[in-house]
Protein backbone atom coordinates (compact mmCIF):
# COMPACT_ATOMS: atom_id res chain seq x y z
CA UNK A 1 0.00 0.00 0.00
CA UNK A 2 1.16 3.60 0.24
CA UNK A 3 4.25 4.43 2.12
CA UNK A 4 4.46 6.23 5.01
CA UNK A 5 5.77 8.59 7.83
CA UNK A 6 5.08 9.10 11.96
CA UNK A 7 2.46 12.04 11.80
CA UNK A 8 1.60 14.56 14.03
CA UNK A 9 0.11 13.17 17.16
CA UNK A 10 -3.28 12.25 17.25
CA UNK A 11 -6.53 13.41 19.17
CA UNK A 12 -8.53 10.09 20.07
CA UNK A 13 -12.13 10.83 19.47
CA UNK A 14 -13.82 11.34 22.64
CA UNK A 15 -16.50 13.32 21.95
CA UNK A 16 -19.58 14.13 19.50
CA UNK A 17 -19.08 17.27 17.32
CA UNK A 18 -22.12 18.17 14.60
CA UNK A 19 -21.14 18.34 11.26
CA UNK A 20 -21.04 21.63 8.94
CA UNK A 21 -21.43 21.60 5.58
CA UNK A 22 -21.00 25.07 3.40
CA UNK A 23 -23.37 25.37 0.58
CA UNK A 24 -22.36 26.14 -2.90
CA UNK A 25 -23.41 28.08 -5.78
CA UNK A 26 -24.93 26.37 -8.85
CA UNK A 27 -22.72 26.07 -11.57
CA UNK A 28 -22.91 27.15 -15.41
CA UNK A 29 -21.96 24.91 -17.43
CA UNK A 30 -20.08 26.54 -20.64
CA UNK A 31 -18.19 23.55 -22.44
CA UNK A 32 -18.45 19.61 -22.81
CA UNK A 33 -16.50 16.56 -23.71
CA UNK A 34 -17.04 13.42 -24.58
CA UNK A 35 -14.42 12.20 -22.26
CA UNK A 36 -16.89 13.15 -19.84
CA UNK A 37 -15.94 16.38 -18.29
CA UNK A 38 -17.43 19.69 -19.07
CA UNK A 39 -16.17 23.08 -18.38
CA UNK A 40 -17.63 25.39 -15.76
CA UNK A 41 -17.85 28.77 -13.81
CA UNK A 42 -19.31 28.56 -10.63
CA UNK A 43 -19.02 31.07 -7.48
CA UNK A 44 -19.00 29.94 -4.20
CA UNK A 45 -20.53 31.29 -1.24
CA UNK A 46 -21.73 30.56 2.05
CA UNK A 47 -24.54 30.28 3.83
CA UNK A 48 -27.25 28.18 5.99
CA UNK A 49 -30.27 26.37 4.99
CA UNK A 50 -33.24 27.95 6.64
CA UNK A 51 -34.15 27.02 9.60
CA UNK A 52 -38.13 26.93 11.15
CA UNK A 53 -38.72 27.57 14.46
CA UNK A 54 -42.14 27.16 16.55
CA UNK A 55 -42.99 30.02 19.23
CA UNK A 56 -43.23 29.65 22.90
CA UNK A 57 -45.68 27.76 24.90
CA UNK A 58 -47.76 29.38 27.48
CA UNK A 59 -47.43 28.63 31.09
CA UNK A 60 -50.27 25.98 30.94
CA UNK A 61 -50.62 24.72 27.42
CA UNK A 62 -53.90 25.91 27.93
CA UNK A 63 -56.54 27.21 25.17
CA UNK A 64 -57.24 30.80 25.17
CA UNK A 65 -59.57 33.45 23.74
CA UNK A 66 -59.12 36.27 21.29
CA UNK A 67 -60.70 38.94 22.14
CA UNK A 68 -63.52 38.55 19.59
CA UNK A 69 -64.56 35.48 21.48
CA UNK A 70 -62.86 32.76 18.87
CA UNK A 71 -60.25 30.38 20.34
CA UNK A 72 -56.56 30.10 19.93
CA UNK A 73 -53.67 28.01 21.26
CA UNK A 74 -50.14 29.31 21.25
CA UNK A 75 -47.98 27.42 19.18
CA UNK A 76 -46.04 24.53 20.86
CA UNK A 77 -42.64 23.78 20.15
CA UNK A 78 -41.60 20.94 18.53
CA UNK A 79 -39.44 18.31 20.64
CA UNK A 80 -35.97 18.32 18.80
CA UNK A 81 -33.85 15.02 18.00
CA UNK A 82 -30.19 14.68 18.86
CA UNK A 83 -28.86 13.03 15.98
CA UNK A 84 -25.26 13.07 16.96
CA UNK A 85 -26.47 11.78 20.79
CA UNK A 86 -28.33 8.80 18.84
CA UNK A 87 -25.21 7.84 16.90
CA UNK A 88 -22.99 8.20 19.73
CA UNK A 89 -25.30 5.34 21.80
CA UNK A 90 -25.60 3.43 18.92
CA UNK A 91 -21.67 3.22 18.43
CA UNK A 92 -21.57 1.84 21.63
CA UNK A 93 -22.43 -1.37 21.00
CA UNK A 94 -19.72 -1.29 18.37
CA UNK A 95 -16.57 -3.56 19.27
CA UNK A 96 -13.68 -1.16 19.04
CA UNK A 97 -10.48 -2.82 18.78
CA UNK A 98 -7.89 -1.86 21.79
CA UNK A 99 -6.14 1.27 20.41
CA UNK A 100 -8.33 1.49 17.95
CA UNK A 101 -10.39 4.73 17.41
CA UNK A 102 -12.95 5.36 14.54
CA UNK A 103 -15.35 8.40 13.17
CA UNK A 104 -17.96 8.30 10.91
CA UNK A 105 -20.06 10.76 9.33
CA UNK A 106 -23.60 10.16 7.95
CA UNK A 107 -26.11 12.60 5.90
CA UNK A 108 -29.34 11.75 4.63
CA UNK A 109 -29.67 12.91 0.86
CA UNK A 110 -33.17 13.48 0.84
CA UNK A 111 -33.88 15.18 4.01
CA UNK A 112 -30.97 16.56 4.58
CA UNK A 113 -30.65 15.36 8.10
CA UNK A 114 -26.82 14.51 9.19
CA UNK A 115 -24.90 13.31 12.11
CA UNK A 116 -21.50 12.13 12.87
CA UNK A 117 -19.57 10.77 15.76
CA UNK A 118 -15.73 11.14 16.53
CA UNK A 119 -13.19 13.96 15.89
CA UNK A 120 -9.50 14.69 15.05
CA UNK A 121 -7.68 13.79 11.63
CA UNK A 122 -7.39 10.90 10.29
CA UNK A 123 -4.56 9.61 7.82
CA UNK A 124 -7.04 8.99 4.32
CA UNK A 125 -4.82 6.04 3.01
CA UNK A 126 -6.79 5.76 -0.62
CA UNK A 127 -9.52 7.45 -0.18
CA UNK A 128 -7.89 10.76 -1.08
CA UNK A 129 -7.71 9.06 -4.88
CA UNK A 130 -11.47 10.34 -5.07
CA UNK A 131 -10.16 13.55 -4.28
CA UNK A 132 -7.19 13.48 -6.47
CA UNK A 133 -9.51 13.08 -9.64
CA UNK A 134 -12.10 15.61 -8.27
CA UNK A 135 -9.16 18.47 -8.33
CA UNK A 136 -7.97 16.90 -11.44
CA UNK A 137 -11.66 17.31 -12.90
CA UNK A 138 -11.40 21.11 -11.48
CA UNK A 139 -8.57 22.19 -12.71
CA UNK A 140 -9.71 21.06 -16.32
CA UNK A 141 -12.39 22.80 -15.86
CA UNK A 142 -10.43 25.83 -14.94
CA UNK A 143 -8.41 25.36 -18.19
CA UNK A 144 -11.19 24.77 -20.59
CA UNK A 145 -9.36 21.92 -21.75
CA UNK A 146 -10.55 17.58 -21.58
CA UNK A 147 -8.82 15.43 -20.03
CA UNK A 148 -6.32 13.40 -21.63
CA UNK A 149 -6.24 10.01 -22.75
CA UNK A 150 -3.69 9.42 -20.55
CA UNK A 151 -5.45 11.10 -17.40
CA UNK A 152 -8.61 9.43 -18.32
CA UNK A 153 -6.47 5.97 -18.04
CA UNK A 154 -4.88 6.96 -15.05
CA UNK A 155 -8.30 8.12 -13.54
CA UNK A 156 -9.91 4.79 -14.23
CA UNK A 157 -6.88 2.39 -12.68
CA UNK A 158 -6.84 4.55 -9.67
CA UNK A 159 -10.48 4.49 -8.53
CA UNK A 160 -11.48 1.15 -10.41
CA UNK A 161 -8.24 -0.72 -9.13
CA UNK A 162 -7.35 1.64 -6.47
CA UNK A 163 -3.92 1.65 -8.64
CA UNK A 164 -0.98 3.37 -6.82
CA UNK A 165 1.54 3.98 -10.04
CA UNK A 166 -1.95 5.94 -11.38
CA UNK A 167 -2.49 7.93 -8.07
CA UNK A 168 1.05 9.38 -8.03
CA UNK A 169 1.26 10.53 -11.21
CA UNK A 170 -2.16 12.27 -11.10
CA UNK A 171 -0.89 13.47 -7.90
CA UNK A 172 2.12 14.69 -9.45
CA UNK A 173 -0.77 16.73 -12.46
CA UNK A 174 -2.70 18.31 -9.71
CA UNK A 175 0.57 19.90 -7.84
CA UNK A 176 0.82 17.43 -5.16
CA UNK A 177 -0.62 19.00 -1.57
CA UNK A 178 -0.29 22.42 -2.95
CA UNK A 179 -3.37 21.69 -5.90
CA UNK A 180 -4.87 19.24 -3.79
CA UNK A 181 -5.27 22.05 -1.13
CA UNK A 182 -6.78 25.13 -3.33
CA UNK A 183 -8.89 22.52 -4.95
CA UNK A 184 -10.43 21.43 -1.10
CA UNK A 185 -10.76 25.35 -0.42
CA UNK A 186 -13.10 25.55 -3.34
CA UNK A 187 -14.80 22.45 -2.58
CA UNK A 188 -15.59 23.56 0.85
CA UNK A 189 -13.47 20.94 2.96
CA UNK A 190 -11.82 22.39 5.98
CA UNK A 191 -10.07 20.17 8.01
CA UNK A 192 -8.18 18.04 5.22
CA UNK A 193 -4.13 18.60 4.27
CA UNK A 194 -2.03 16.90 1.92
CA UNK A 195 0.27 14.54 2.49
CA UNK A 196 4.13 16.24 2.39
CA UNK A 197 5.84 15.05 -0.69
CA UNK A 198 4.45 11.76 -2.97
CA UNK A 199 2.73 10.74 0.62
CA UNK A 200 -0.66 11.24 -0.32
CA UNK A 201 -1.69 8.29 1.30
CA UNK A 202 -0.54 10.35 4.08
CA UNK A 203 -2.89 12.90 3.54
CA UNK A 204 -5.14 14.50 6.69
CA UNK A 205 -8.57 14.60 6.74
CA UNK A 206 -11.79 14.19 9.32
CA UNK A 207 -15.05 11.89 8.75
CA UNK A 208 -17.35 15.55 8.57
CA UNK A 209 -15.02 16.55 5.55
CA UNK A 210 -15.11 13.64 3.13
CA UNK A 211 -18.86 14.27 3.51
CA UNK A 212 -18.31 17.90 2.42
CA UNK A 213 -16.23 16.25 -0.37
CA UNK A 214 -19.19 13.38 -1.40
CA UNK A 215 -21.61 16.42 -1.66
CA UNK A 216 -19.28 17.53 -4.35
CA UNK A 217 -19.07 14.77 -6.46
CA UNK A 218 -22.91 13.53 -5.97
CA UNK A 219 -24.70 16.83 -4.94
CA UNK A 220 -26.37 18.80 -7.74
CA UNK A 221 -24.73 22.15 -6.39
CA UNK A 222 -20.84 21.54 -7.10
CA UNK A 223 -17.77 23.55 -7.93
CA UNK A 224 -17.59 20.33 -10.59
CA UNK A 225 -20.00 19.62 -13.64
CA UNK A 226 -22.83 17.72 -13.87
CA UNK A 227 -20.83 15.61 -16.28
CA UNK A 228 -17.27 15.45 -14.24
CA UNK A 229 -19.90 14.68 -11.33
CA UNK A 230 -20.95 12.05 -13.76
CA UNK A 231 -17.95 10.45 -14.84
CA UNK A 232 -16.58 10.34 -10.84
CA UNK A 233 -19.70 9.02 -9.82
CA UNK A 234 -19.07 6.31 -12.98
CA UNK A 235 -15.79 5.07 -11.65
CA UNK A 236 -16.70 5.08 -7.97
CA UNK A 237 -19.63 2.73 -8.90
CA UNK A 238 -17.41 -0.06 -11.13
CA UNK A 239 -14.87 -0.48 -7.98
CA UNK A 240 -13.05 -4.07 -8.31
CA UNK A 241 -14.77 -7.27 -6.91
CA UNK A 242 -11.76 -7.70 -4.27
CA UNK A 243 -12.70 -4.00 -2.84
CA UNK A 244 -16.62 -4.60 -2.52
CA UNK A 245 -16.39 -3.74 1.14
CA UNK A 246 -17.00 -0.77 3.81
CA UNK A 247 -19.94 1.75 3.17
CA UNK A 248 -21.53 -0.89 0.72
CA UNK A 249 -22.34 -3.37 3.59
CA UNK A 250 -24.97 -1.18 4.04
CA UNK A 251 -26.61 -0.66 0.75
CA UNK A 252 -29.48 -2.96 -0.77
CA UNK A 253 -28.08 -5.02 -3.06
CA UNK A 254 -25.54 -2.91 -5.72
CA UNK A 255 -26.80 0.49 -5.10
CA UNK A 256 -23.61 1.64 -4.41
CA UNK A 257 -20.57 4.00 -5.52
CA UNK A 258 -17.62 4.29 -3.28
CA UNK A 259 -13.92 4.67 -2.77
CA UNK A 260 -12.04 2.48 -0.08
CA UNK A 261 -8.84 2.74 1.80
CA UNK A 262 -6.42 0.70 3.61
CA UNK A 263 -2.70 1.15 4.75
CA UNK A 264 -0.20 -0.71 7.09
CA UNK A 265 1.55 1.88 9.28
CA UNK A 266 5.10 0.94 9.06
CA UNK A 267 6.21 2.70 12.46
CA UNK A 268 3.58 0.51 14.10
CA UNK A 269 2.36 -2.46 12.28
CA UNK A 270 -1.59 -1.05 12.60
CA UNK A 271 -3.98 -0.78 10.08
CA UNK A 272 -5.66 2.44 8.58
CA UNK A 273 -8.69 1.13 7.11
CA UNK A 274 -11.75 3.77 5.17
CA UNK A 275 -14.49 3.96 3.44
CA UNK A 276 -16.12 6.79 1.99
CA UNK A 277 -19.34 6.62 -0.78
CA UNK A 278 -22.98 6.89 -1.67
CA UNK A 279 -25.50 3.73 -0.60
CA UNK A 280 -29.23 3.01 -0.91
CA UNK A 281 -30.52 1.58 2.13
CA UNK A 282 -34.17 0.93 3.09
CA UNK A 283 -34.87 3.12 -0.26
CA UNK A 284 -33.13 6.12 0.73
CA UNK A 285 -29.71 7.45 -0.29
CA UNK A 286 -27.06 8.10 1.98
CA UNK A 287 -23.59 9.81 2.06
CA UNK A 288 -21.22 7.61 4.35
CA UNK A 289 -17.84 8.56 5.22
CA UNK A 290 -15.94 6.30 7.81
CA UNK A 291 -12.47 6.31 8.42
CA UNK A 292 -10.25 4.49 11.29
CA UNK A 293 -6.50 3.36 12.55
CA UNK A 294 -5.52 0.94 14.82
CA UNK A 295 -6.34 -2.18 13.81
CA UNK A 296 -4.29 -4.77 14.20
CA UNK A 297 -5.15 -6.35 10.73
CA UNK A 298 -7.08 -5.03 7.72
CA UNK A 299 -9.67 -7.72 8.11
CA UNK A 300 -10.52 -6.43 11.70
CA UNK A 301 -10.05 -3.01 9.84
CA UNK A 302 -13.16 -3.86 7.96
CA UNK A 303 -15.09 -5.11 10.63
CA UNK A 304 -14.84 -1.66 12.16
CA UNK A 305 -15.80 0.28 9.28
CA UNK A 306 -18.72 -1.63 8.30
CA UNK A 307 -20.40 -2.28 11.60
CA UNK A 308 -19.84 1.66 12.06
CA UNK A 309 -21.28 2.35 8.63
CA UNK A 310 -24.79 0.07 9.77
CA UNK A 311 -24.79 1.83 13.03
CA UNK A 312 -24.69 5.29 11.53
CA UNK A 313 -27.28 4.69 8.66
CA UNK A 314 -29.43 2.66 11.32
CA UNK A 315 -29.47 5.43 13.87
CA UNK A 316 -30.43 8.47 11.27
CA UNK A 317 -32.70 6.11 10.37
CA UNK A 318 -33.90 5.92 13.75
CA UNK A 319 -33.66 9.21 14.18
CA UNK A 320 -35.69 10.66 11.05
CA UNK A 321 -38.95 8.31 12.18
CA UNK A 322 -38.51 9.82 16.06
CA UNK A 323 -39.02 13.19 14.33
CA UNK A 324 -41.46 12.36 12.35
CA UNK A 325 -44.00 10.08 15.14
CA UNK A 326 -43.14 13.36 17.43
Amino acid sequence: MESSRTRRRRARPSRVRPLLYTALAAVAVVGGTAAGTVYVTAQAHSGAAPVSSAGTPSADGDVTADGDGDESMEPVAQPTVDRDALLAKAMTSVTVPDGAEVSVAVLDVGSGASAGYGDGAFDTASIVKVDILAALLLQAQDAGRHLTAAERTYATAMIENSDNASATALWDAIGKADGLDAANKRFGLTATAGGDGELWGLTQTTAADQITLLRQVFGDTSRLSAASRSYLQGLMGRIAADQHWGVSAVADGSAWALKNGWLARSTTGLWDVNSVGRVTSGGEQYLIAVVSRGSATQAQGITLVESAARKAVSALASASSEASSA
